[in-house]
């Protein structure tokens, strides 16, 4: 595991860490995440995963969504915890990483060639527009064009992603206000400095989220509800989330509400 990061994932959490690393020599069968941008390797990965999944016919939306928070969660942790906690930006653009997957095409770890830069007291739109703007938005783009899914979807993945890596993070700390200033731009700001020009200044990752009461006596805190759904129930066996504002409880307790 990368030095930087050895004292935020410790036991159970060792895992997540040792997903990202950082040595001259690219393990056999890595791939650079922009050879993925192409529709050829795309769409033979998606191919993979949609028999993986049990999917079967043209409608690719529900695999891609999958694959994305499966991405998601190798690569974010320990991008997220370098970037907002220590402000250690790696390099992030799709040229400059690569990632291994398995026989089904999820992904397994992801591997870099140098390991980055501090950039302490950097604003979130400077440690976070490379992942962001040269690594995700391109990524999405290319699966957005294959797959026919909406980009609002995998940016809605990105923001799930997010939440709670941000939370464990503001909780580890003990509340240091960068984490708190990350996850305000990062999920709530409406606006984006240097966004992509597609994205007409807009945060992409910012999105209404219903919240709902508990019944009567329960103690829990009300429910927030996820800003998009990510089209997992259209899988095979699968359902609506907990938290999904597509289900049709959440959507007959939203009527009521109103």
């Amino acid at each position: 595991m990368l030095a930087l990061l050895k004292p935020f994932f410790q036991g159970q959490f060792a895992p997540m860490g040792e997903r990202l690393q950082c040595a001259d020599a690219i393990p056999p069968g890595a791939l650079r995440v922009d050879s993925l941008l192409h529709g050829d390797a795309q769409r033979a990965l998606m191919q993979r995963q949609a028999a993986v999944r049990q999917v079967a016919g043209p409608d690719l939306r529900a695999v891609a969504s999958a694959w994305v928070l499966d991405y998601l969660g190798a690569l974010l942790p320990p991008v997220v915890a370098a970037a907002t906690v220590v402000q250690h930006v790696f390099p992030m653009d799709a040229a400059e990483v690569w990632v291994r997957l398995d026989a089904g095409g999820g992904p397994i770890d992801f591997h870099l060639r140098e390991i980055g830069m501090p950039l302490p007291g950097a604003d979130t739109a400077q440690r976070y527009e490379t992942l962001l703007w040269r690594h995700l938005h391109p990524l999405f783009e290319a699966l957005c064009a294959l797959t026919k899914v909406a980009p609002k979807i995998l940016w809605g993945d990105v923001a799930r992603v997010l939440e709670p890596i941000l939370a464990q993070a503001h909780a580890l700390t003990g509340g240091v206000a960068r984490v708190a200033e990350d996850r305000e731009h990062l999920l709530y700001a409406t606006r984006w400095p240097r966004a992509p020009e597609s994205l007409q200044g807009a945060n992409p990752m910012h999105g209404r989220q219903r919240v709902l009461p508990r019944p009567a006596g329960d103690p829990r805190p009300p429910l927030r509800l996820h800003r998009q759904c990510c089209l997992y129930h259209l899988l095979p066996g699968e359902e609506h989330c907990g938290a999904c504002p597509l289900a049709p409880r959440h959507r007959e307790a939203g009527a009521a509400e109103a």
